[in-house]
């Protein structure tokens, strides 16, 4: 079956933001990039222009706390700021990978951050080492970089990065600052969410809603695929780098990534996880003594499964929030002993009883096996596992980190023998038609991207994906 060395969490490649006309940009990207450090913990940065165009850089591994303090946000002034938090999905890592980016050149500095994963970056790297250029960073942004820089004109840079962006495929969400001005881009798919506010007299975007919230931020709207938002002393201006335009969400973003607080293309999170669980329930009715959900993506789906069928939700689960990225685990004992540092059964809640658990996914299944024995080992007597998506069974590469098929127990298993390996009473899975009805979206048009579930991929896969 699936090795227990195997198993990991999912995680998204990062987030970004952008703000400008605000003075102190850079606390505010702080404080923004601390409500979206969700989307990443391995490293961190922001970038900031003063009044003579002068890009500061400050960046990092570690959490947004733990790279910038009073002294390091001093030392970025200006009313623009870019910011990123990471996560790398190709095992990448050393400073040289951290962003945001700043590149120097003859037709202007300018810094750039960026979320996605582009696909045919393999044949693009090629094509400009070819031509002479030489790279940094293995990072798909400074591919985009060095795009925008060989195929310059003499036009206004606006157009060098439509043309750059032309030449890409794949998803990517960008925020790009030059000395006077931000650029917000969007893949033609519009497999990342990227969304702009208003800031007092200046203008705010981010990867997700919730960072505005934290900087009292009023939402616009969304980047549009295949857009790109020029935003200046001037105030929003729109252009359409692409015609082909598609509204093809990771519906991730809806299931895991996102905070239940954030509003990604007019629907919220927590209520579209909430309705899956209603919806979980309408198809997989199951007699228990309680609902217990899996922290913290999947409460809001329990939430959901528990108000429809009538069942108790209680907190069988807790979540320790003081283990993760930095906890040393000295022995190899402890590092088998990884989820159970990080969730907690709560006996006198499950001891005894039949329990339906909701989970968002099974991707590897160890943690899922694990924490099912947890729940036998507290005294559950009935352990039924229901997941509100789909059978997660083919990689993503679009910037998720399930690259391979050998990583997922639902690529080579039927649900029966991943029951069998989990070890749970019952496993069910929530449908395609049931995920698309809690997003309000049309399954016919196929607005969302679905291709960790169904293999439909929205784009080529070119050769380093297949």
């Amino acid at each position: 079956m699936m090795k227990d060395d195997m198993d990991r969490e999912l995680h998204h490649e990062c987030g970004v933001f952008g703000i400008i006309g605000v003075e102190n940009a850079a606390q505010y990207a702080y404080y923004a990039l601390h409500s979206l450090q969700h989307r990443g913990q391995q490293s961190c940065g922001i970038v900031s222009a003063n009044i003579g165009g002068v890009l500061n850089l400050h960046k990092g591994t570690g959490l947004v706390t733990e790279v910038f303090n009073g002294s390091t946000l001093s030392q970025l002034p200006g009313t623009m700021a870019i910011g990123h938090v990471r996560y790398p999905t190709t095992n990448v890592g050393g400073m040289e990978n951290i962003q945001p980016f700043t590149f120097h050149h003859h037709t202007g500095d300018f810094a750039l951050a960026h979320n996605g994963n582009i696909i045919n970056s393999s044949e693009l790297r090629m094509h400009l080492e070819r031509r002479g250029s030489l790279f940094q960073s293995t990072s798909d942004s400074e591919l985009f970089a060095h795009l925008i820089k060989k195929e310059h004109s003499e036009d206004h840079r606006i157009y060098n990065i439509m043309n750059a962006l032309n030449m890409i495929e794949g998803a990517f969400s960008m925020v790009i600052m030059t000395p006077n001005r931000i650029y917000a881009c969007r893949d033609k798919y519009g497999f990342h969410p990227l969304s702009i506010a208003k800031i007092g007299s200046g203008y705010a975007i981010a990867s997700e809603t919730c960072a505005f919230d934290t900087i009292g931020a009023e939402f616009i709207r969304d980047v549009n695929p295949g857009e790109v938002i020029s935003i200046d002393h001037h105030g929003i201006r729109s252009n359409d780098y692409s015609k082909f335009k598609r509204h093809r969400m990771c519906v991730m973003e809806y299931i895991y990534f996102a905070r239940p607080d954030s509003d990604i293309e007019g629907c919220n999170v927590h209520s579209f996880r909430k309705l899956s669980g209603r919806l979980l329930f309408e198809e997989h009715p199951v007699d228990a003594d309680i609902v217990v959900g899996v922290p913290d993506s999947s409460l809001s789906a329990a939430m959901g499964y528990a108000e429809a069928s009538g069942i108790p939700y209680e907190m069988g689960l807790l979540k320790n929030k003081y283990v993760g990225r930095t906890f040393i685990q000295p022995t190899q004992e402890l590092r088998d002993k990884g989820v159970k540092m990080k969730l907690s059964p709560v006996r006198s809640i499950v001891n005894g009883k039949r329990i339906i658990l909701i989970d968002d996914s099974i991707v590897r299944g160890t943690t899922s096996r694990q924490i099912v024995r947890m729940l036998r080992d507290a005294g559950a007597t009935e352990v039924h596992l229901c997941i509100a998506s789909p059978k997660y069974s083919y990689p993503c590469y679009y910037g998720v980190d399930t690259g391979t098929y050998d990583e997922l127990i639902g690529s080579s298993h039927t649900v029966d023998e991943i029951r069998d390996f989990i070890g749970a009473d019952s496993l069910y899975y929530l449908s395609l038609e049931a995920l698309y009805k809690s997003s309000g979206r049309s399954m016919k048009k196929c607005e969302l991207c679905t291709a960790c579930f169904n293999g439909d991929y929205p784009t080529d896969l070119y050769t380093h994906a297949k």
